[in-house]
């Protein structure tokens, strides 16, 4: 079992940027490909970025590709998520989700875990 808690989500100005983390405890966090995805208001949630179990993988949605970058840091469980140049198109709940093994996903339905969600909220 795994249990993820996102952060660093809040308000912020269209063109600013926010850093969101996900922290991981239970099972060995090394070993797990990560991934955020985001839902806003009426919308269906959607891939956002995801990460390989080493970090030599990533992958992005073209609407975010340029200006998210995700990354993560093994020895303390967390994978980011830096969002800059913030639009308000990027308004919406931030969840991140992690599914055991080395293959980079980025459909949402392969995923086993799945955080609480953090709101993010651009103003223009």
């Amino acid at each position: 079992q795994v249990q993820l808690v996102e952060s660093g989500g809040g308000l912020v100005q269209a063109g600013g940027s926010l850093r969101l983390s996900c922290a991981a405890s239970g099972r060995t966090f090394s070993f797990y490909t990560m991934g955020w995805f985001r839902q806003a208001p009426g919308k269906a949630r959607e891939f956002v970025a995801a990460i390989t179990w080493s970090g030599g993988s990533t992958h992005y949605a073209d609407s975010v590709k340029g200006r998210f970058t995700i990354s993560r840091d093994n020895a303390k469980n967390t994978v980011y998520l830096q969002m800059n140049s913030l639009k308000p198109e990027d308004t919406a709940v931030y969840y991140c989700a992690c599914r055991f093994g080395m293959v980079l996903i980025i459909t949402e339905k392969e995923y086993n875990y799945w955080g609480q969600g953090t709101q993010v909220t651009v103003s223009s």
